[in-house]
């Protein structure tokens, strides 16, 4: 019962910046037609702008706004795409943030190239073995050596999400010394819409940290399942 207690407690500290990550971009992105541009033309001049040559702009599937420096593309969900909202302007200018750092090529992005694919890496890697743990434990059959393969398993899913904080510092500086400063330099948003930026810029630097707890808390699902 303690253990229960003390799950339940973890699960809902953890689920916390989730939730507010989400609430933050919900209660901003309320469609504001006095905003000169959607976030699509927003971050298309700003591209202009900082003369970030050969970075385009593109839809993306919702609530996977991200920057890819493969494509050398900035990816916007459809809402932030299309939309005309505090949240579509923050979020353009974070993600153009990122294009910032990666067409000067700067240190702090190099954390970003380094280490996302090895979490997610990690992450699928540990979430395959758990789904293939019925068929190894008929072909291992030992006790021990299961043990063996669970503990690898979660091992390799909680590492994925360490992994994932370790960007917080590229993601914070993208907000707060990139976007912030263009959007108060290039008054694109109202002094009294200032508070509203920032908690968004905040939310947006905060989903890579949020997404680790996440998988926190999917270790913990397996771990209390395995108790079973």
């Amino acid at each position: 019962m303690p253990l229960l207690v003390i799950g339940v407690v973890l699960a809902v500290l953890i689920y916390i910046p989730s939730y507010w990550v989400r609430r933050v971009m919900s209660k901003y992105s309320r469609e504001m037609p006095e905003l000169p541009g959607t976030g699509a033309e927003l971050a298309r001049h700003l591209i202009k702008r900082y003369k970030l040559d050969g970075i385009k702009v593109e839809e993306t599937d919702p609530q996977r706004d991200h920057f890819d420096p493969l494509a050398q593309a900035v990816r916007l969900s459809p809402d932030n795409y299309h939309g005309k909202s505090l949240t579509a302007v923050a979020v353009a200018a974070h993600e153009v943030g990122h294009a910032i750092q990666f067409h000067r090529k700067e240190k702090v992005f190099e954390l970003r190239q380094r280490f996302l694919p090895r979490a997610a890496a990690l992450n699928k890697t540990g979430v395959a073995i758990m789904f293939a743990f019925p068929l190894i434990a008929v072909v291992l059959r030992s006790p021990f050596a299961v043990a063996m393969v669970i503990g690898l398993s979660l091992l390799l899913q909680l590492a994925g999400a360490l992994a994932y904080l370790i960007i917080l510092p590229e993601e914070w500086d993208a907000s707060f010394n990139k976007a912030l400063p263009v959007l108060l330099e290039g008054e694109y948003v109202e002094p009294e819409q200032l508070p509203a930026i920032r908690k968004i810029l905040k939310a947006a630097a905060l989903t890579y940290f949020a997404a680790a707890l996440a998988n926190v808390l999917n270790v913990g699902r397996w771990f209390m399942l395995l108790r079973r």
